[in-house]
């Protein structure tokens, strides 16, 4: 009897130093987070992602520091993300540009649907058809007209070859006949800085990126890319009012490395949806011109699968895509 007395004064130590499965899993994160960002400083989801990094920071008191890996539209993003370990402590920002890219480039070496796992759709936004004030054309009409009377002529801007901002410029050449010459370049910084110097007359970016410069008189807005007008700017038509059938959305989310353990997975989901709702938070977001979605892991694994059939469609329709 003494010896069990003793046995059990000795596993009360073990049965509180133990961790519960609930303890351990509260311990996410320990350290900061990379959240990997396929485009340049400055860009859209640049600006997502720093917002996000502050708001989670509050919460876990854990740094997430963003990383931005312009190039290849995002490819090369996500080539790092594939590489870092599958521990939640590595995450790659999802958008459109990176989703077409993986349509239109040829030497990719990763799989969207394979090698990454869905942790939150943040929202949409359209692109903007940005032109230079110098531009003889003062509307998209206008502009349209001009592209016929100059084929090849006119050059657009965008974040690179395979980008949504390039498809976004293959669609509506395709849709009116005209053929504007496009410029790829390293990220939409870039693409919106030789539009202001004239190097080029238009470029397509993210609403977030535009904003700034529509807002200063800087830089025109001819048209947004979704289907109906952005309410940060009512002003500006959609595209699609001049040229019927013409659409292309812009999107953030967030995804980590296939592998990573669901638990971590559904808590980081849990606590980015979150912070997308809050009201004064997702007010922010608002203010750069997001639509809020703060959809979780399967409303964002719903979305890419939709995103997919669409976009293979409009890159088969656009005759964007490279061969070996």
């Amino acid at each position: 009897m003494r010896i069990l007395n003793l046995l059990a004064l000795l596993a009360v130590p073990a049965i509180l130093t133990a961790p519960t499965g609930q303890a351990a899993q509260n311990k996410f994160p320990e350290k900061p987070i990379r959240l990997i960002v396929g485009s340049a400083a400055g860009s859209g989801p640049d600006i997502i992602g720093r917002m996000m990094a502050e708001r989670l920071y509050e919460t876990w008191k854990q740094r997430v520091v963003v990383d931005a890996r312009p190039g290849a539209a995002g490819a090369i993003s996500a080539d790092l993300a594939l590489g870092a370990a599958a521990d939640g402590y590595t995450w790659m920002m999802l958008t459109s540009q990176l989703f077409v890219a993986s349509q239109v480039l040829a030497d990719i070496k990763f799989d969207l649907a394979r090698d990454f796992q869905s942790l939150s759709l943040i929202g949409t936004t359209p692109f903007v058809l940005l032109a230079n004030n110098q531009l003889p054309a003062k509307s998209l009409k206008e502009l349209i007209e001009l592209a016929k009377k100059q084929p090849g002529k006119l050059r657009y801007g965008s974040a690179g070859t395979g980008a949504s901002e390039h498809l976004s410029g293959v669609l509506l050449n395709h849709l009116t006949g005209t053929n504007m010459l496009h410029v790829p370049y390293k990220g939409v910084p870039q693409s919106i800085a030789d539009t202001l110097a004239n190097e080029v007359q238009t470029t397509y970016a993210v609403l977030p990126a535009a904003f700034p410069h529509i807002q200063g008189g800087r830089l025109r807005a001819f048209g947004v890319t979704t289907a109906k007008r952005a309410a940060l700017i009512p002003d500006v038509p959609a595209i699609g009012e001049v040229v019927p059938g013409y659409a292309m959305n812009a999107w953030y989310s967030v995804v980590a490395r296939t592998g990573t353990p669901a638990p971590i997975m559904n808590e980081i989901s849990a606590e980015i949806v979150k912070a997308v709702k809050e009201p004064a938070f997702g007010e922010r977001l608002k203010s750069t011109g997001i639509d809020i979605v703060g959809g979780d892991r399967a409303v964002l694994d719903a979305w890419r699968r939709d995103e997919n059939k669409r976009i293979v469609e409009l890159v088969k329709i656009s005759g964007a895509k490279e061969t070996k």
